[in-house]
């Protein structure tokens, strides 16, 4: 409904309740006031449910003034001051029933505003870290090979192409992370999303990492739900991408799913950086508010999982989920 139509029922109300009053003070015929208030009534609805604040409650007080008073002219010669009050507090209750109905219906459509408006908000944050999560990951992949195709181009050509090679993958896999996101924006007019990552890639996302070693068991695939499901692969692309950043001399990282004691764990563990290379292990989990181990740990919670981490026995890092098999609860 247009601006203009809904800012048209308060002067139309206003005028309505004037001429009702004037008609009941000025001999209507009774008839007449009646198919009048027949018609306030569903004004006084409409500019509840439409009207702009000020102006409804303005025009308001006129329709409920004019449909409350209709009877007095009629009665306020013979009856007494007592049954006139009577009648006229009888008139008035339709009126506020027709106000409140109005009213009622113009707090559900302002409830259900608020909850898209929160449902968008929402739906930002999670693009929001759908980007951190996936993106970023294959942009410092693309980062720490170009830095380290530099370095050898001269002396070992061989590795510099195999370097520029994984720059193409891990910029095919931000390529695909960005239509995912894409495909995510265009799923709120209507069009079909793409579906979230989720374990079935990991193969492809520890094949892409140097030194990167992947032990999977397909029975504990199968007994995570699809929101622990792409958890999980979410906690192992943030994993990856910290070790990238934070220990990139470390030779070795494992990421393990298997079925465990408590539930099915998934665990990403890099071995102690090279002296000399660089290790802030883990630190920019601790250090990243938001989307670092915070972020990290909400959403494990959210799929009924915890998460720990922290430095390994042999120097290094690790980051375990644990997330409960289908039909079970974590304690």
């Amino acid at each position: 409904m247009s601006l203009n139509r809904r800012a048209s029922y308060a002067p139309l109300l206003a005028l309505a309740g004037v001429l009702g009053l004037l008609g009941g003070f000025l001999g209507a015929p009774p008839s007449w006031s009646l198919v009048w208030v027949g018609l306030l009534l569903p004004l006084l609805a409409l500019v509840a449910r439409w009207a702009p604040m000020r102006a409804g409650a303005f025009s308001a007080v006129l329709g409920v003034a004019a449909v409350a008073l209709w009877p007095v002219p009629l009665m306020w010669r013979e009856a007494s001051w007592l049954e006139v009050c009577g009648a006229a507090a009888f008139w008035a209750v339709p009126a506020l029933g027709a106000l409140a109905a109005g009213g009622y219906l113009r707090r559900q459509a302002s409830r259900m505003r608020q909850a898209v408006r929160d449902g968008r908000r929402d739906q930002q944050l999670e693009l929001a870290r759908d980007l951190h999560d996936f993106v970023a990951h294959d942009v410092s992949a693309i980062v720490v090979q170009a830095q380290a195709a530099r370095f050898v181009a001269d002396e070992d050509p061989e590795q510099a192409v195999r370097a520029l090679e994984r720059i193409e993958a891990a910029g095919l896999g931000a390529l695909a992370s960005m239509d995912r996101t894409v495909h995510a924006l265009r799923e709120a007019a209507g069009a079909r999303s793409a579906s979230v990552p989720g374990t079935s890639e990991l193969p492809g996302l520890v094949e892409r990492f140097e030194g990167g070693v992947l032990d999977s068991d397909p029975a504990a695939v199968r007994e995570l739900s699809r929101e622990a499901d792409t958890t999980a692969y979410r906690v192992a692309v943030e994993a990856l991408t910290n070790v990238r950043r934070h220990a990139p001399g470390a030779a070795v990282v494992r990421v393990r799913l298997h079925r465990a004691a408590e539930g099915i764990e998934l665990s990403v563990a890099n071995s102690a950086p090279a002296r000399g290379a660089g290790g802030l292990r883990g630190l920019g989990l601790r250090r990243r508010s938001g989307t670092g181990l915070a972020g990290l740990r909400g959403r494990v919670e959210a799929a009924g999982g915890t998460l720990r981490a922290g430095a390994s026995a042999d120097g290094g890092w690790r980051v375990c989920a644990v997330f409960p098999a289908r039909g079970s609860t974590l304690g």
